[in-house]
């Protein structure tokens, strides 16, 4: 794969440019308010460096003994990339990212092919930022480096949260140890299972959608030279559906295959499957998706669950981020890219108005939460283009795909999801 062409600088000046220089002045020092994060994933560690760039004094909190990600891939669009700009972490994330040409929708079992969208150096010229795919450790250890630089000892591991404590114009959480940690902010960034959120709000109600995910690594040098290893590619069916992305700069294609199932409900990453039960749910798909699972590293079982989208996510000194407040099913990409924006945001509120907290805290939650709950549903309304009975006929597959995959339609669904811009929303 051809070494990616560098985007424009546009706002990101320079590699180690703060970003809190391009905002509006503070008249009260950040630097004597500490803020606790519950949870050392991509979001956690992305709000923990946007709030050290912008002069907090901040430590993660993390349950696990040591750091790392699972093995799988994740897609950061133009609305993740600028953020990794501005953060200063551009050389870097062109370095651990791969730049994809672009996407592309092929028929279960024909493998008929049609480009819906151009990425590459495209992506740059419309959205002023890259579309980048990672290893998801790749990404994790870019921003655990970008954090341990700006504070030797921020994180501390084997930190679990165990509850919230009452604390008189700040917040306090006690650890699964019996240490209590005191701060004036307390950020929950723990996850799709988040005890931020439940201790705040109670248990959520999850439900299984009836469709779980094999995720997967394999090898690009192992494939048929039929299998696109430089662009993201959606085979879709009739109950099913697999989309393909290379990462490590075509060294590895990311496999994630959607299908329709009602007895896998353990919602986990971590839980392994075998090759041959993977077969199974693809049988009759085309050679090349067969040849596609046949080599993946280990095939992992992930069950798709849904949860009502949160209207409130602050409650005084306490607010939640990323998965814990809007975790999302993954038919868009945008995860880890909310999670990147939330982080910018809470920086920026913080940063304009760190004597007074709560109301900072307010105006970053009425900045994120009509876009998350509306990528949150648009995510979950996705699954009846990709998983649809008239896929099963070559012809009606030809005119679903054409009708919406339809240039004016794929602008509508993703032109304002790229296009958004964290650093420059204005204040609500």
């Amino acid at each position: 794969m051809s070494a990616p062409a560098r985007p424009p600088e546009g706002r990101a000046t320079s590699p180690g440019e703060d970003v809190a220089q391009r905002q509006e002045g503070s008249p009260v020092s950040t630097g004597d308010k500490r803020i606790a994060i519950a949870g050392a994933g991509i979001g956690g560690l992305a709000a923990g460096l946007a709030l050290l760039k912008q002069g907090f004094d901040v430590d993660i909190y993390e349950q696990a003994a040591e750091l790392g990600e699972v093995g799988a891939g994740v897609q950061i669009s133009p609305n993740g990339t600028r953020l990794l700009q501005a953060w200063g972490l551009g050389d870097a994330m062109f370095e651990l990212g791969t730049q994809t040409k672009g996407k592309e929708i092929r028929v279960w079992n024909t493998a008929d092919a049609n480009r819906y969208l151009e990425l590459g150096a495209a992506s740059v010229s419309k959205y002023g930022a890259p579309y980048l795919t990672f290893h998801r450790a790749d990404l994790h250890a870019l921003l655990l480096d970008a954090v341990r630089r700006e504070k030797r000892d921020a994180i501390h591991l084997n930190a679990a949260f165990a509850s919230l404590e009452t604390a008189d114009g700040g917040a306090q959480m006690r650890l699964a140890s019996g240490r209590t940690v005191r701060a004036d902010v307390l950020i929950g960034a723990d996850g799709v299972h988040s005890k931020v959120r439940q201790s705040l709000f109670g248990a959520d109600r999850p439900r299984f959608t009836g469709c779980m995910a094999w995720r997967g690594l394999i090898e690009a040098d192992r494939l048929p030279a039929s299998i696109n290893r430089t662009g993201g590619v959606s085979w879709l069916g009739p109950t099913a559906h697999v989309l393909t992305y290379p990462i490590r700069k075509g060294r590895m294609l990311n496999f994630i295959g959607m299908v329709d199932r009602a007895d896998w409900t353990v919602e986990s990453w971590n839980a392994r499957g075998t090759i041959e039960e993977c077969l199974r749910d693809f049988q009759g798909w085309h050679e090349d998706v067969i040849a596609m699972i046949e080599r993946i590293e280990v095939p992992y079982k992930w069950a798709l669950i849904v949860r009502d989208t949160l209207p409130v996510w602050v409650r005084g000194h306490v607010a939640l981020l990323g998965d814990a407040c809007h975790s999302t099913l993954p038919f868009m990409a945008q995860g880890a890219n909310m999670a990147l924006e939330d982080a910018m945001v809470l920086g920026r509120c913080l940063r304009r108005t760190p004597g007074d907290l709560p109301a900072a805290l307010a105006s970053y939650e009425r900045m994120r939460v009509e876009r998350t709950t509306r990528i949150v549903n648009e995510s979950a309304a996705q699954i009846t283009r990709v998983h649809a009975p008239v896929l099963a006929e070559a012809g009606s597959a030809r005119d679903h795909i054409q009708r919406e995959w339809e240039p004016h339609r794929v602008e509508d669904r993703y032109d304002w999801v790229y296009g958004y811009d964290a650093i420059e929303q204005p204040f609500a």
